[in-house]
């Protein structure tokens, strides 16, 4: 026997669920869990719950879209794992309903603008990061300790100043200077 289940989510303790839970009371969900959670949290005990619950041929209803998932992307992996597991979307404000061949069409479409959203992101980034090297600058933190530094470190060791001294003296973390002096020793070695 196949069933209707809701879900409701606000993100704050000073929303309210009612206009939701209208909504849903309208359609007769059999059963409607109710969370107050931030969408961006991955973290939704009451959500997992539900997703527990549902059973082949069952249907999830939500008021819209964004209350079920964090991300575009994060929406339609839960809708394909709904459908691999022959259960229904709906989505009222937005008429999306998966049990249909419309419905599934434009979800389909939704799925296709987001993979293309995401390949666009990673192009952008990659021309980005090309531009930047051509201009002579790589990606990642500056190094802490410059050559400058270095001859520093060098000669305070050789007089014997004890390491945290050292790394205070310079304004680096101790274990900058430890990984410093690791790679030191490790390029000495090598010459």
């Amino acid at each position: 026997m196949s069933a209707t289940f809701g879900y409701i989510r606000v993100s704050g303790t000073d929303q309210v669920l009612d206009l939701q839970r209208d909504a849903l009371a309208a359609i007769r969900c059999d059963r409607v869990w109710e969370e107050v959670a931030s969408g961006a949290k991955d973290d939704r005990p009451v959500l997992l719950d539900l997703l527990g619950h549902l059973r082949e041929g069952d249907t999830l209803v939500v008021w819209r879209l964004d209350r079920l998932g964090r991300s575009l992307k994060h929406l339609i992996e839960t809708v394909e794992d709904l459908q691999r597991r022959g259960v229904a979307f709906r989505s009222l404000t937005e008429s999306i309903d998966t049990s249909s061949a419309g419905g599934m069409l434009i979800f389909q479409i939704f799925g296709a603008l987001a993979q293309f959203e995401r390949t666009l992101i990673q192009e952008r980034t990659a021309a980005g990061l090309a531009a930047a090297r051509a201009r002579g600058r790589i990606g990642g933190q500056p190094k802490r300790i410059d050559p400058a530094k270095a001859r520093i470190i060098s000669q305070m060791i050789g007089i014997g100043t004890p390491k945290t001294e050292i790394a205070k003296a310079l304004g680096i973390g101790r274990a900058t200077l430890y990984r410093h002096l690791a790679v030191g020793c490790t390029n000495d070695l090598g010459q």
